[in-house]
């Protein structure tokens, strides 16, 4: 038996150990159960241990929204409402230099209940590095392990900044950083969020090699109007989609400069949603506006269970008048007109934008 083992090769013992590696993971049907464990780092946003990525236009308040969460994760603070598991956080601000130590100064100033839990586990390293073609990989692995053990986030801002002279487009390049950070997950435990921007064309989200979005568990995107900013949650591997967060940012001042000019930053503050505007071209805002001036000579509050009380209504005939003195359509027909007021009807009703029962019409959105 002895000598039987003396010939055993390195490589044959390691082809015998993945073997029993792939035997012991074969799982039959019997054998599967439920799991009820929420293995969540931030619940309803980010799972423990995943990759996600937040991206926006520039300027939206990305670099905003990781900092503020990575505070309560390490103050082991609920996240405006969303449980959060406590742990060591890592944030590698490769693009935000002094600005952003201001910011995390910001918060000093007003949050230091939250500062002050998070000290000693919220760590910054604001320096480049390249998770691309470098050793800075490994090197950021063994520095994350010698100071936090096993780290609960570790934020990569921004994704372009870190990928040294890497293309974020290629295959190969993209390839590298994600090998990397498969790695810092891997070896660390951490959950890796990384802060990307969208490409010139904002509805196809975060710009770069499409194997990003394949590799990633989570993607969060961000956009603003009128000065409300939205956090959603539009992919998640093993949770439901839709989670919505809604923040302004609020200036504070710091202190002066050496010329005496107000030095100053901004932090996150939650806030309601902005009313959705809909906004209206072509036939439907012509159309809006006939229903304007007939609303003005025509208009009846209607009773009953089914109209509203507090708004006024117009018959659809006496609107659709008014849209054929408002040339809805350039047709000179009595089908043509017929046929363009139908449609720009149907268009404002299924967008809810009108309302429509017995014959007469209501815009929605009056209060």
């Amino acid at each position: 038996m002895d000598g039987d083992f003396k010939n055993v090769t390195p490589l044959d013992a390691s082809k015998a150990s993945r073997a029993m590696q792939l035997r012991a993971a074969l799982t039959g049907l019997d054998d599967i159960k439920p799991n009820l464990t929420c293995n969540y780092l931030v619940k309803g946003w980010l799972d423990h241990g995943a990759f996600s990525v937040v991206f926006g236009e520039s300027n939206v308040g990305k670099s905003f929204l990781a900092l503020d969460m990575g505070l309560h994760v390490a103050a082991g603070l609920p996240w405006h409402g969303s449980r959060i598991k406590s742990g060591t956080v890592v944030y590698i601000a490769s693009e935000g230099g002094t600005g952003f130590l201001n910011r995390v100064a910001a918060i000093q100033k007003e949050r230091p209940d939250l500062t002050n839990a998070a000290n000693g586990k919220f760590f910054i390293l604001p320096i480049t590095v390249d998770l691309c073609a470098s050793n800075d990989g490994p090197e950021i692995m063994a520095l994350i392990k010698e100071l936090t053990g096993s780290p609960a986030l570790v934020i990569v801002d921004t994704l372009a900044r870190s990928m040294g002279a890497g293309d974020e487009n290629t295959s190969s390049d993209m390839g590298s950083f994600i090998g990397n950070i498969d790695a810092i997950r891997d070896r660390t435990g951490a959950h890796v969020m990384a802060i990307h921007h969208t490409g010139k064309d904002v509805s196809r989200g975060a710009r770069g090699h499409s194997s990003l979005r394949g590799a990633v568990d989570t993607e969060i995107t961000l956009t603003k109007e009128d000065g409300v900013i939205q956090a959603e949650a539009v992919k998640q591997r093993d949770m439901h989609t839709g989670s919505v967060f809604s923040y302004q940012l609020i200036q504070v001042e710091l202190g002066h400069d050496q010329d005496g000019d107000a030095v100053t930053t901004c932090v996150v503050e939650q806030c309601d949603a902005p009313k959705k505007t809909i906004k209206l071209t072509g036939q439907a805002n012509t159309a809006m506006q006939a229903f304007s001036d007939a609303l003005l000579k025509h208009g009846v509050v209607k009773t009953g269970d089914l109209f509203p009380n507090n708004r006024q209504c117009v018959e659809v005939t006496v609107w659709r008048e008014y849209c054929d003195r408002h040339e809805l359509t350039s047709g000179e027909s009595d089908s043509a007109r017929r046929v363009a007021f139908h449609k720009a009807k149907k268009s404002l009703q299924n967008k809810g934008v009108v309302c429509i029962v017995d014959g007469f019409v209501w815009r929605c959105d009056d209060e």
